[in-house]
């Protein structure tokens, strides 16, 4: 069913306004205001938009007034930009050689990413090398190149880029005022300018052009929708919108979207990209924020490596997406994968996941406390919306402490060959927490001896 994109009704909004505009696959679109305010009341409408019918609700306690049209974003899929072999690699430590980046690569081809930005091509020869062995390599995704507002760069990714079948350069400028003033002692207008010139530059080598926005979370949105509109006239076919610093809120990186899809009137001329950092932990958030607000391109990592505290994990937002399938969108990324190509990046990079990571850290299916060992033996789903074998992860594991309780016992036995009845396991229990009180975890072995003491006093 087509979706008209255009408009559709003057509806409202509070003051520092922040909508969140989405589709389901059942048409419905939902627009929330967050502000409240002391006049309040709830409005529900429903507008004809060609053959398809939209319920508008908000939600209740708002403080609404009369703006103007609102525009919609209709394609519902979700672009997996991964960056791991570019900005991943930033973090200390991590640096890959090119072998080792076409390995990776490829691994992210089969796990179906659309675009991998494969690195920075003027940074040094060992990085133009990789970006042109794996443009060589893969066969069905974008392979993008970075590059600063300068000729050179430009002409350096385009050169490093030319086997790949589908080439993207990654070109743009620092678009806030603490970069225009402090890093570039520069001007607005200025800023402008070069902007529009890199993506002239670009597109003379490649129709993917995708223009970054440094530090867009910290933009003034006036002058962000001026840049953006500029750029898309240019030839920019992806507006990257960075939140560098890890700033913004989920509400203000989405307001911020919301801001673009209303206010730059040839935004459907490009795709809105999300590039978020993880300095406040809001990565993964706000990154969501933004595609319910109108992006449709997500910039991530496997693992959620990347300068500073990390970028947004690329295993957190398909998951998330997945989970949440009344927001309709979708991605190509096959979950079973996520935990091996963790793993494989992990080793490969040399750097460990935290145990507690959502997804794919060695925890994310443990049970340890007494209560939810009982609920997740009685059914799973009382503790887990994801199951371990849905992003290819090992069985959910019930970890023995001393705050575990018998069910828990009795399960872990049964699964050693012993099946004990309550009265034993009660007994068992009292010599099991003497041990777990000692332990950080009771082991298999420490159950076996128990099992065997258990039948010994029984023969005698």
């Amino acid at each position: 069913m087509h979706i008209d994109s255009q408009m559709l009704a003057a509806f409202g909004e509070c003051r520092n306004k922040v909508i969140y505009v989405f589709e389901n696959q059942l048409f419905r679109l939902q627009i929330c205001f967050i502000k409240k305010r002391r006049n309040t009341h709830t409005l529900s409408k429903k507008y004809a938009v060609e053959d398809a019918t939209f319920t508008v609700r908000t939600n209740t306690n708002v403080f609404i007034y009369p703006i103007g049209p609102i525009k919609i974003m209709s394609n519902n899929k979700i672009h997996i930009f991964d960056t791991t072999l570019r900005d991943g690699e930033q973090v200390p430590g991590c640096k890959l050689n090119t072998s080792e980046k076409v390995a990776i690569a490829l691994q992210l081809e089969a796990l179906g990413v659309d675009i991998i930005e494969a690195g920075f091509p003027i940074s040094s020869p060992g990085d133009f090398q990789s970006v042109q062995e794996i443009s060589l390599a893969v066969k069905d995704v974008s392979v993008c190149g970075l590059s600063r507002a300068v000729q050179k760069d430009i002409e350096t990714a385009a050169e490093a880029l030319k086997h790949a079948r589908r080439p993207r350069i990654h070109t743009g400028i620092g678009t806030s005022d603490y970069h225009i003033k402090a890093k570039f002692n520069s001007t607005r207008e200025d800023i402008l300018q070069r902007a529009i010139q890199c993506v002239k530059w670009a597109r003379n080598y490649t129709d993917e052009v995708e223009f970054y926005a440094e530090d867009a979370g910290r933009t003034d949105n006036e002058y962000l929708a001026q840049v953006i509109e500029a750029v898309i006239a240019a030839g920019a076919t992806v507006v990257n919108i960075p939140d560098t610093t890890g700033y913004c809120l989920p509400y203000q990186y989405g307001d911020k979207i919301a801001y673009l899809v209303n206010n730059v009137p040839n935004i459907d001329k490009a795709i809105i990209s999300c590039h978020c950092h993880n300095d406040l932990g809001l990565a993964t958030a706000n990154s969501i924020a933004g595609v319910i607000a109108g992006a449709r391109q997500i910039e991530c990592t496997i693992n959620g490596l990347g300068e500073r505290a990390g970028n947004t994990s690329l295993e957190e937002v398909v998951m998330i997406i997945r989970q949440h399938g009344h927001l309709g969108f979708h991605t190509d990324v096959k979950a079973p994968m996520l935990n091996p190509i963790s793993r494989l990046v992990s080793d490969t990079m040399r750097m460990p996941v935290q145990p507690n990571k959502a997804i794919v850290g060695s925890n994310a299916f443990s049970h340890s406390s007494g209560i939810h060992q009982d609920g997740f033996l009685k059914d799973a789903q009382t503790y887990e919306i994801i199951a371990p074998d849905e992003v290819g992860a090992d069985t959910s594991k019930i970890i023995l402490t001393a705050r575990s309780g018998r069910s828990a016992l009795a399960y872990r036995f049964r699964k050693l060959g012993y099946d004990f009845n309550r009265d034993e396991v009660d007994k068992l229990y009292e010599q099991f927490l003497q041990i777990a009180d000692e332990k950080k975890e009771v082991q298999d072995e420490d159950l076996k001896a128990l099992a065997v003491a258990m039948a010994g006093v029984e023969m005698n």
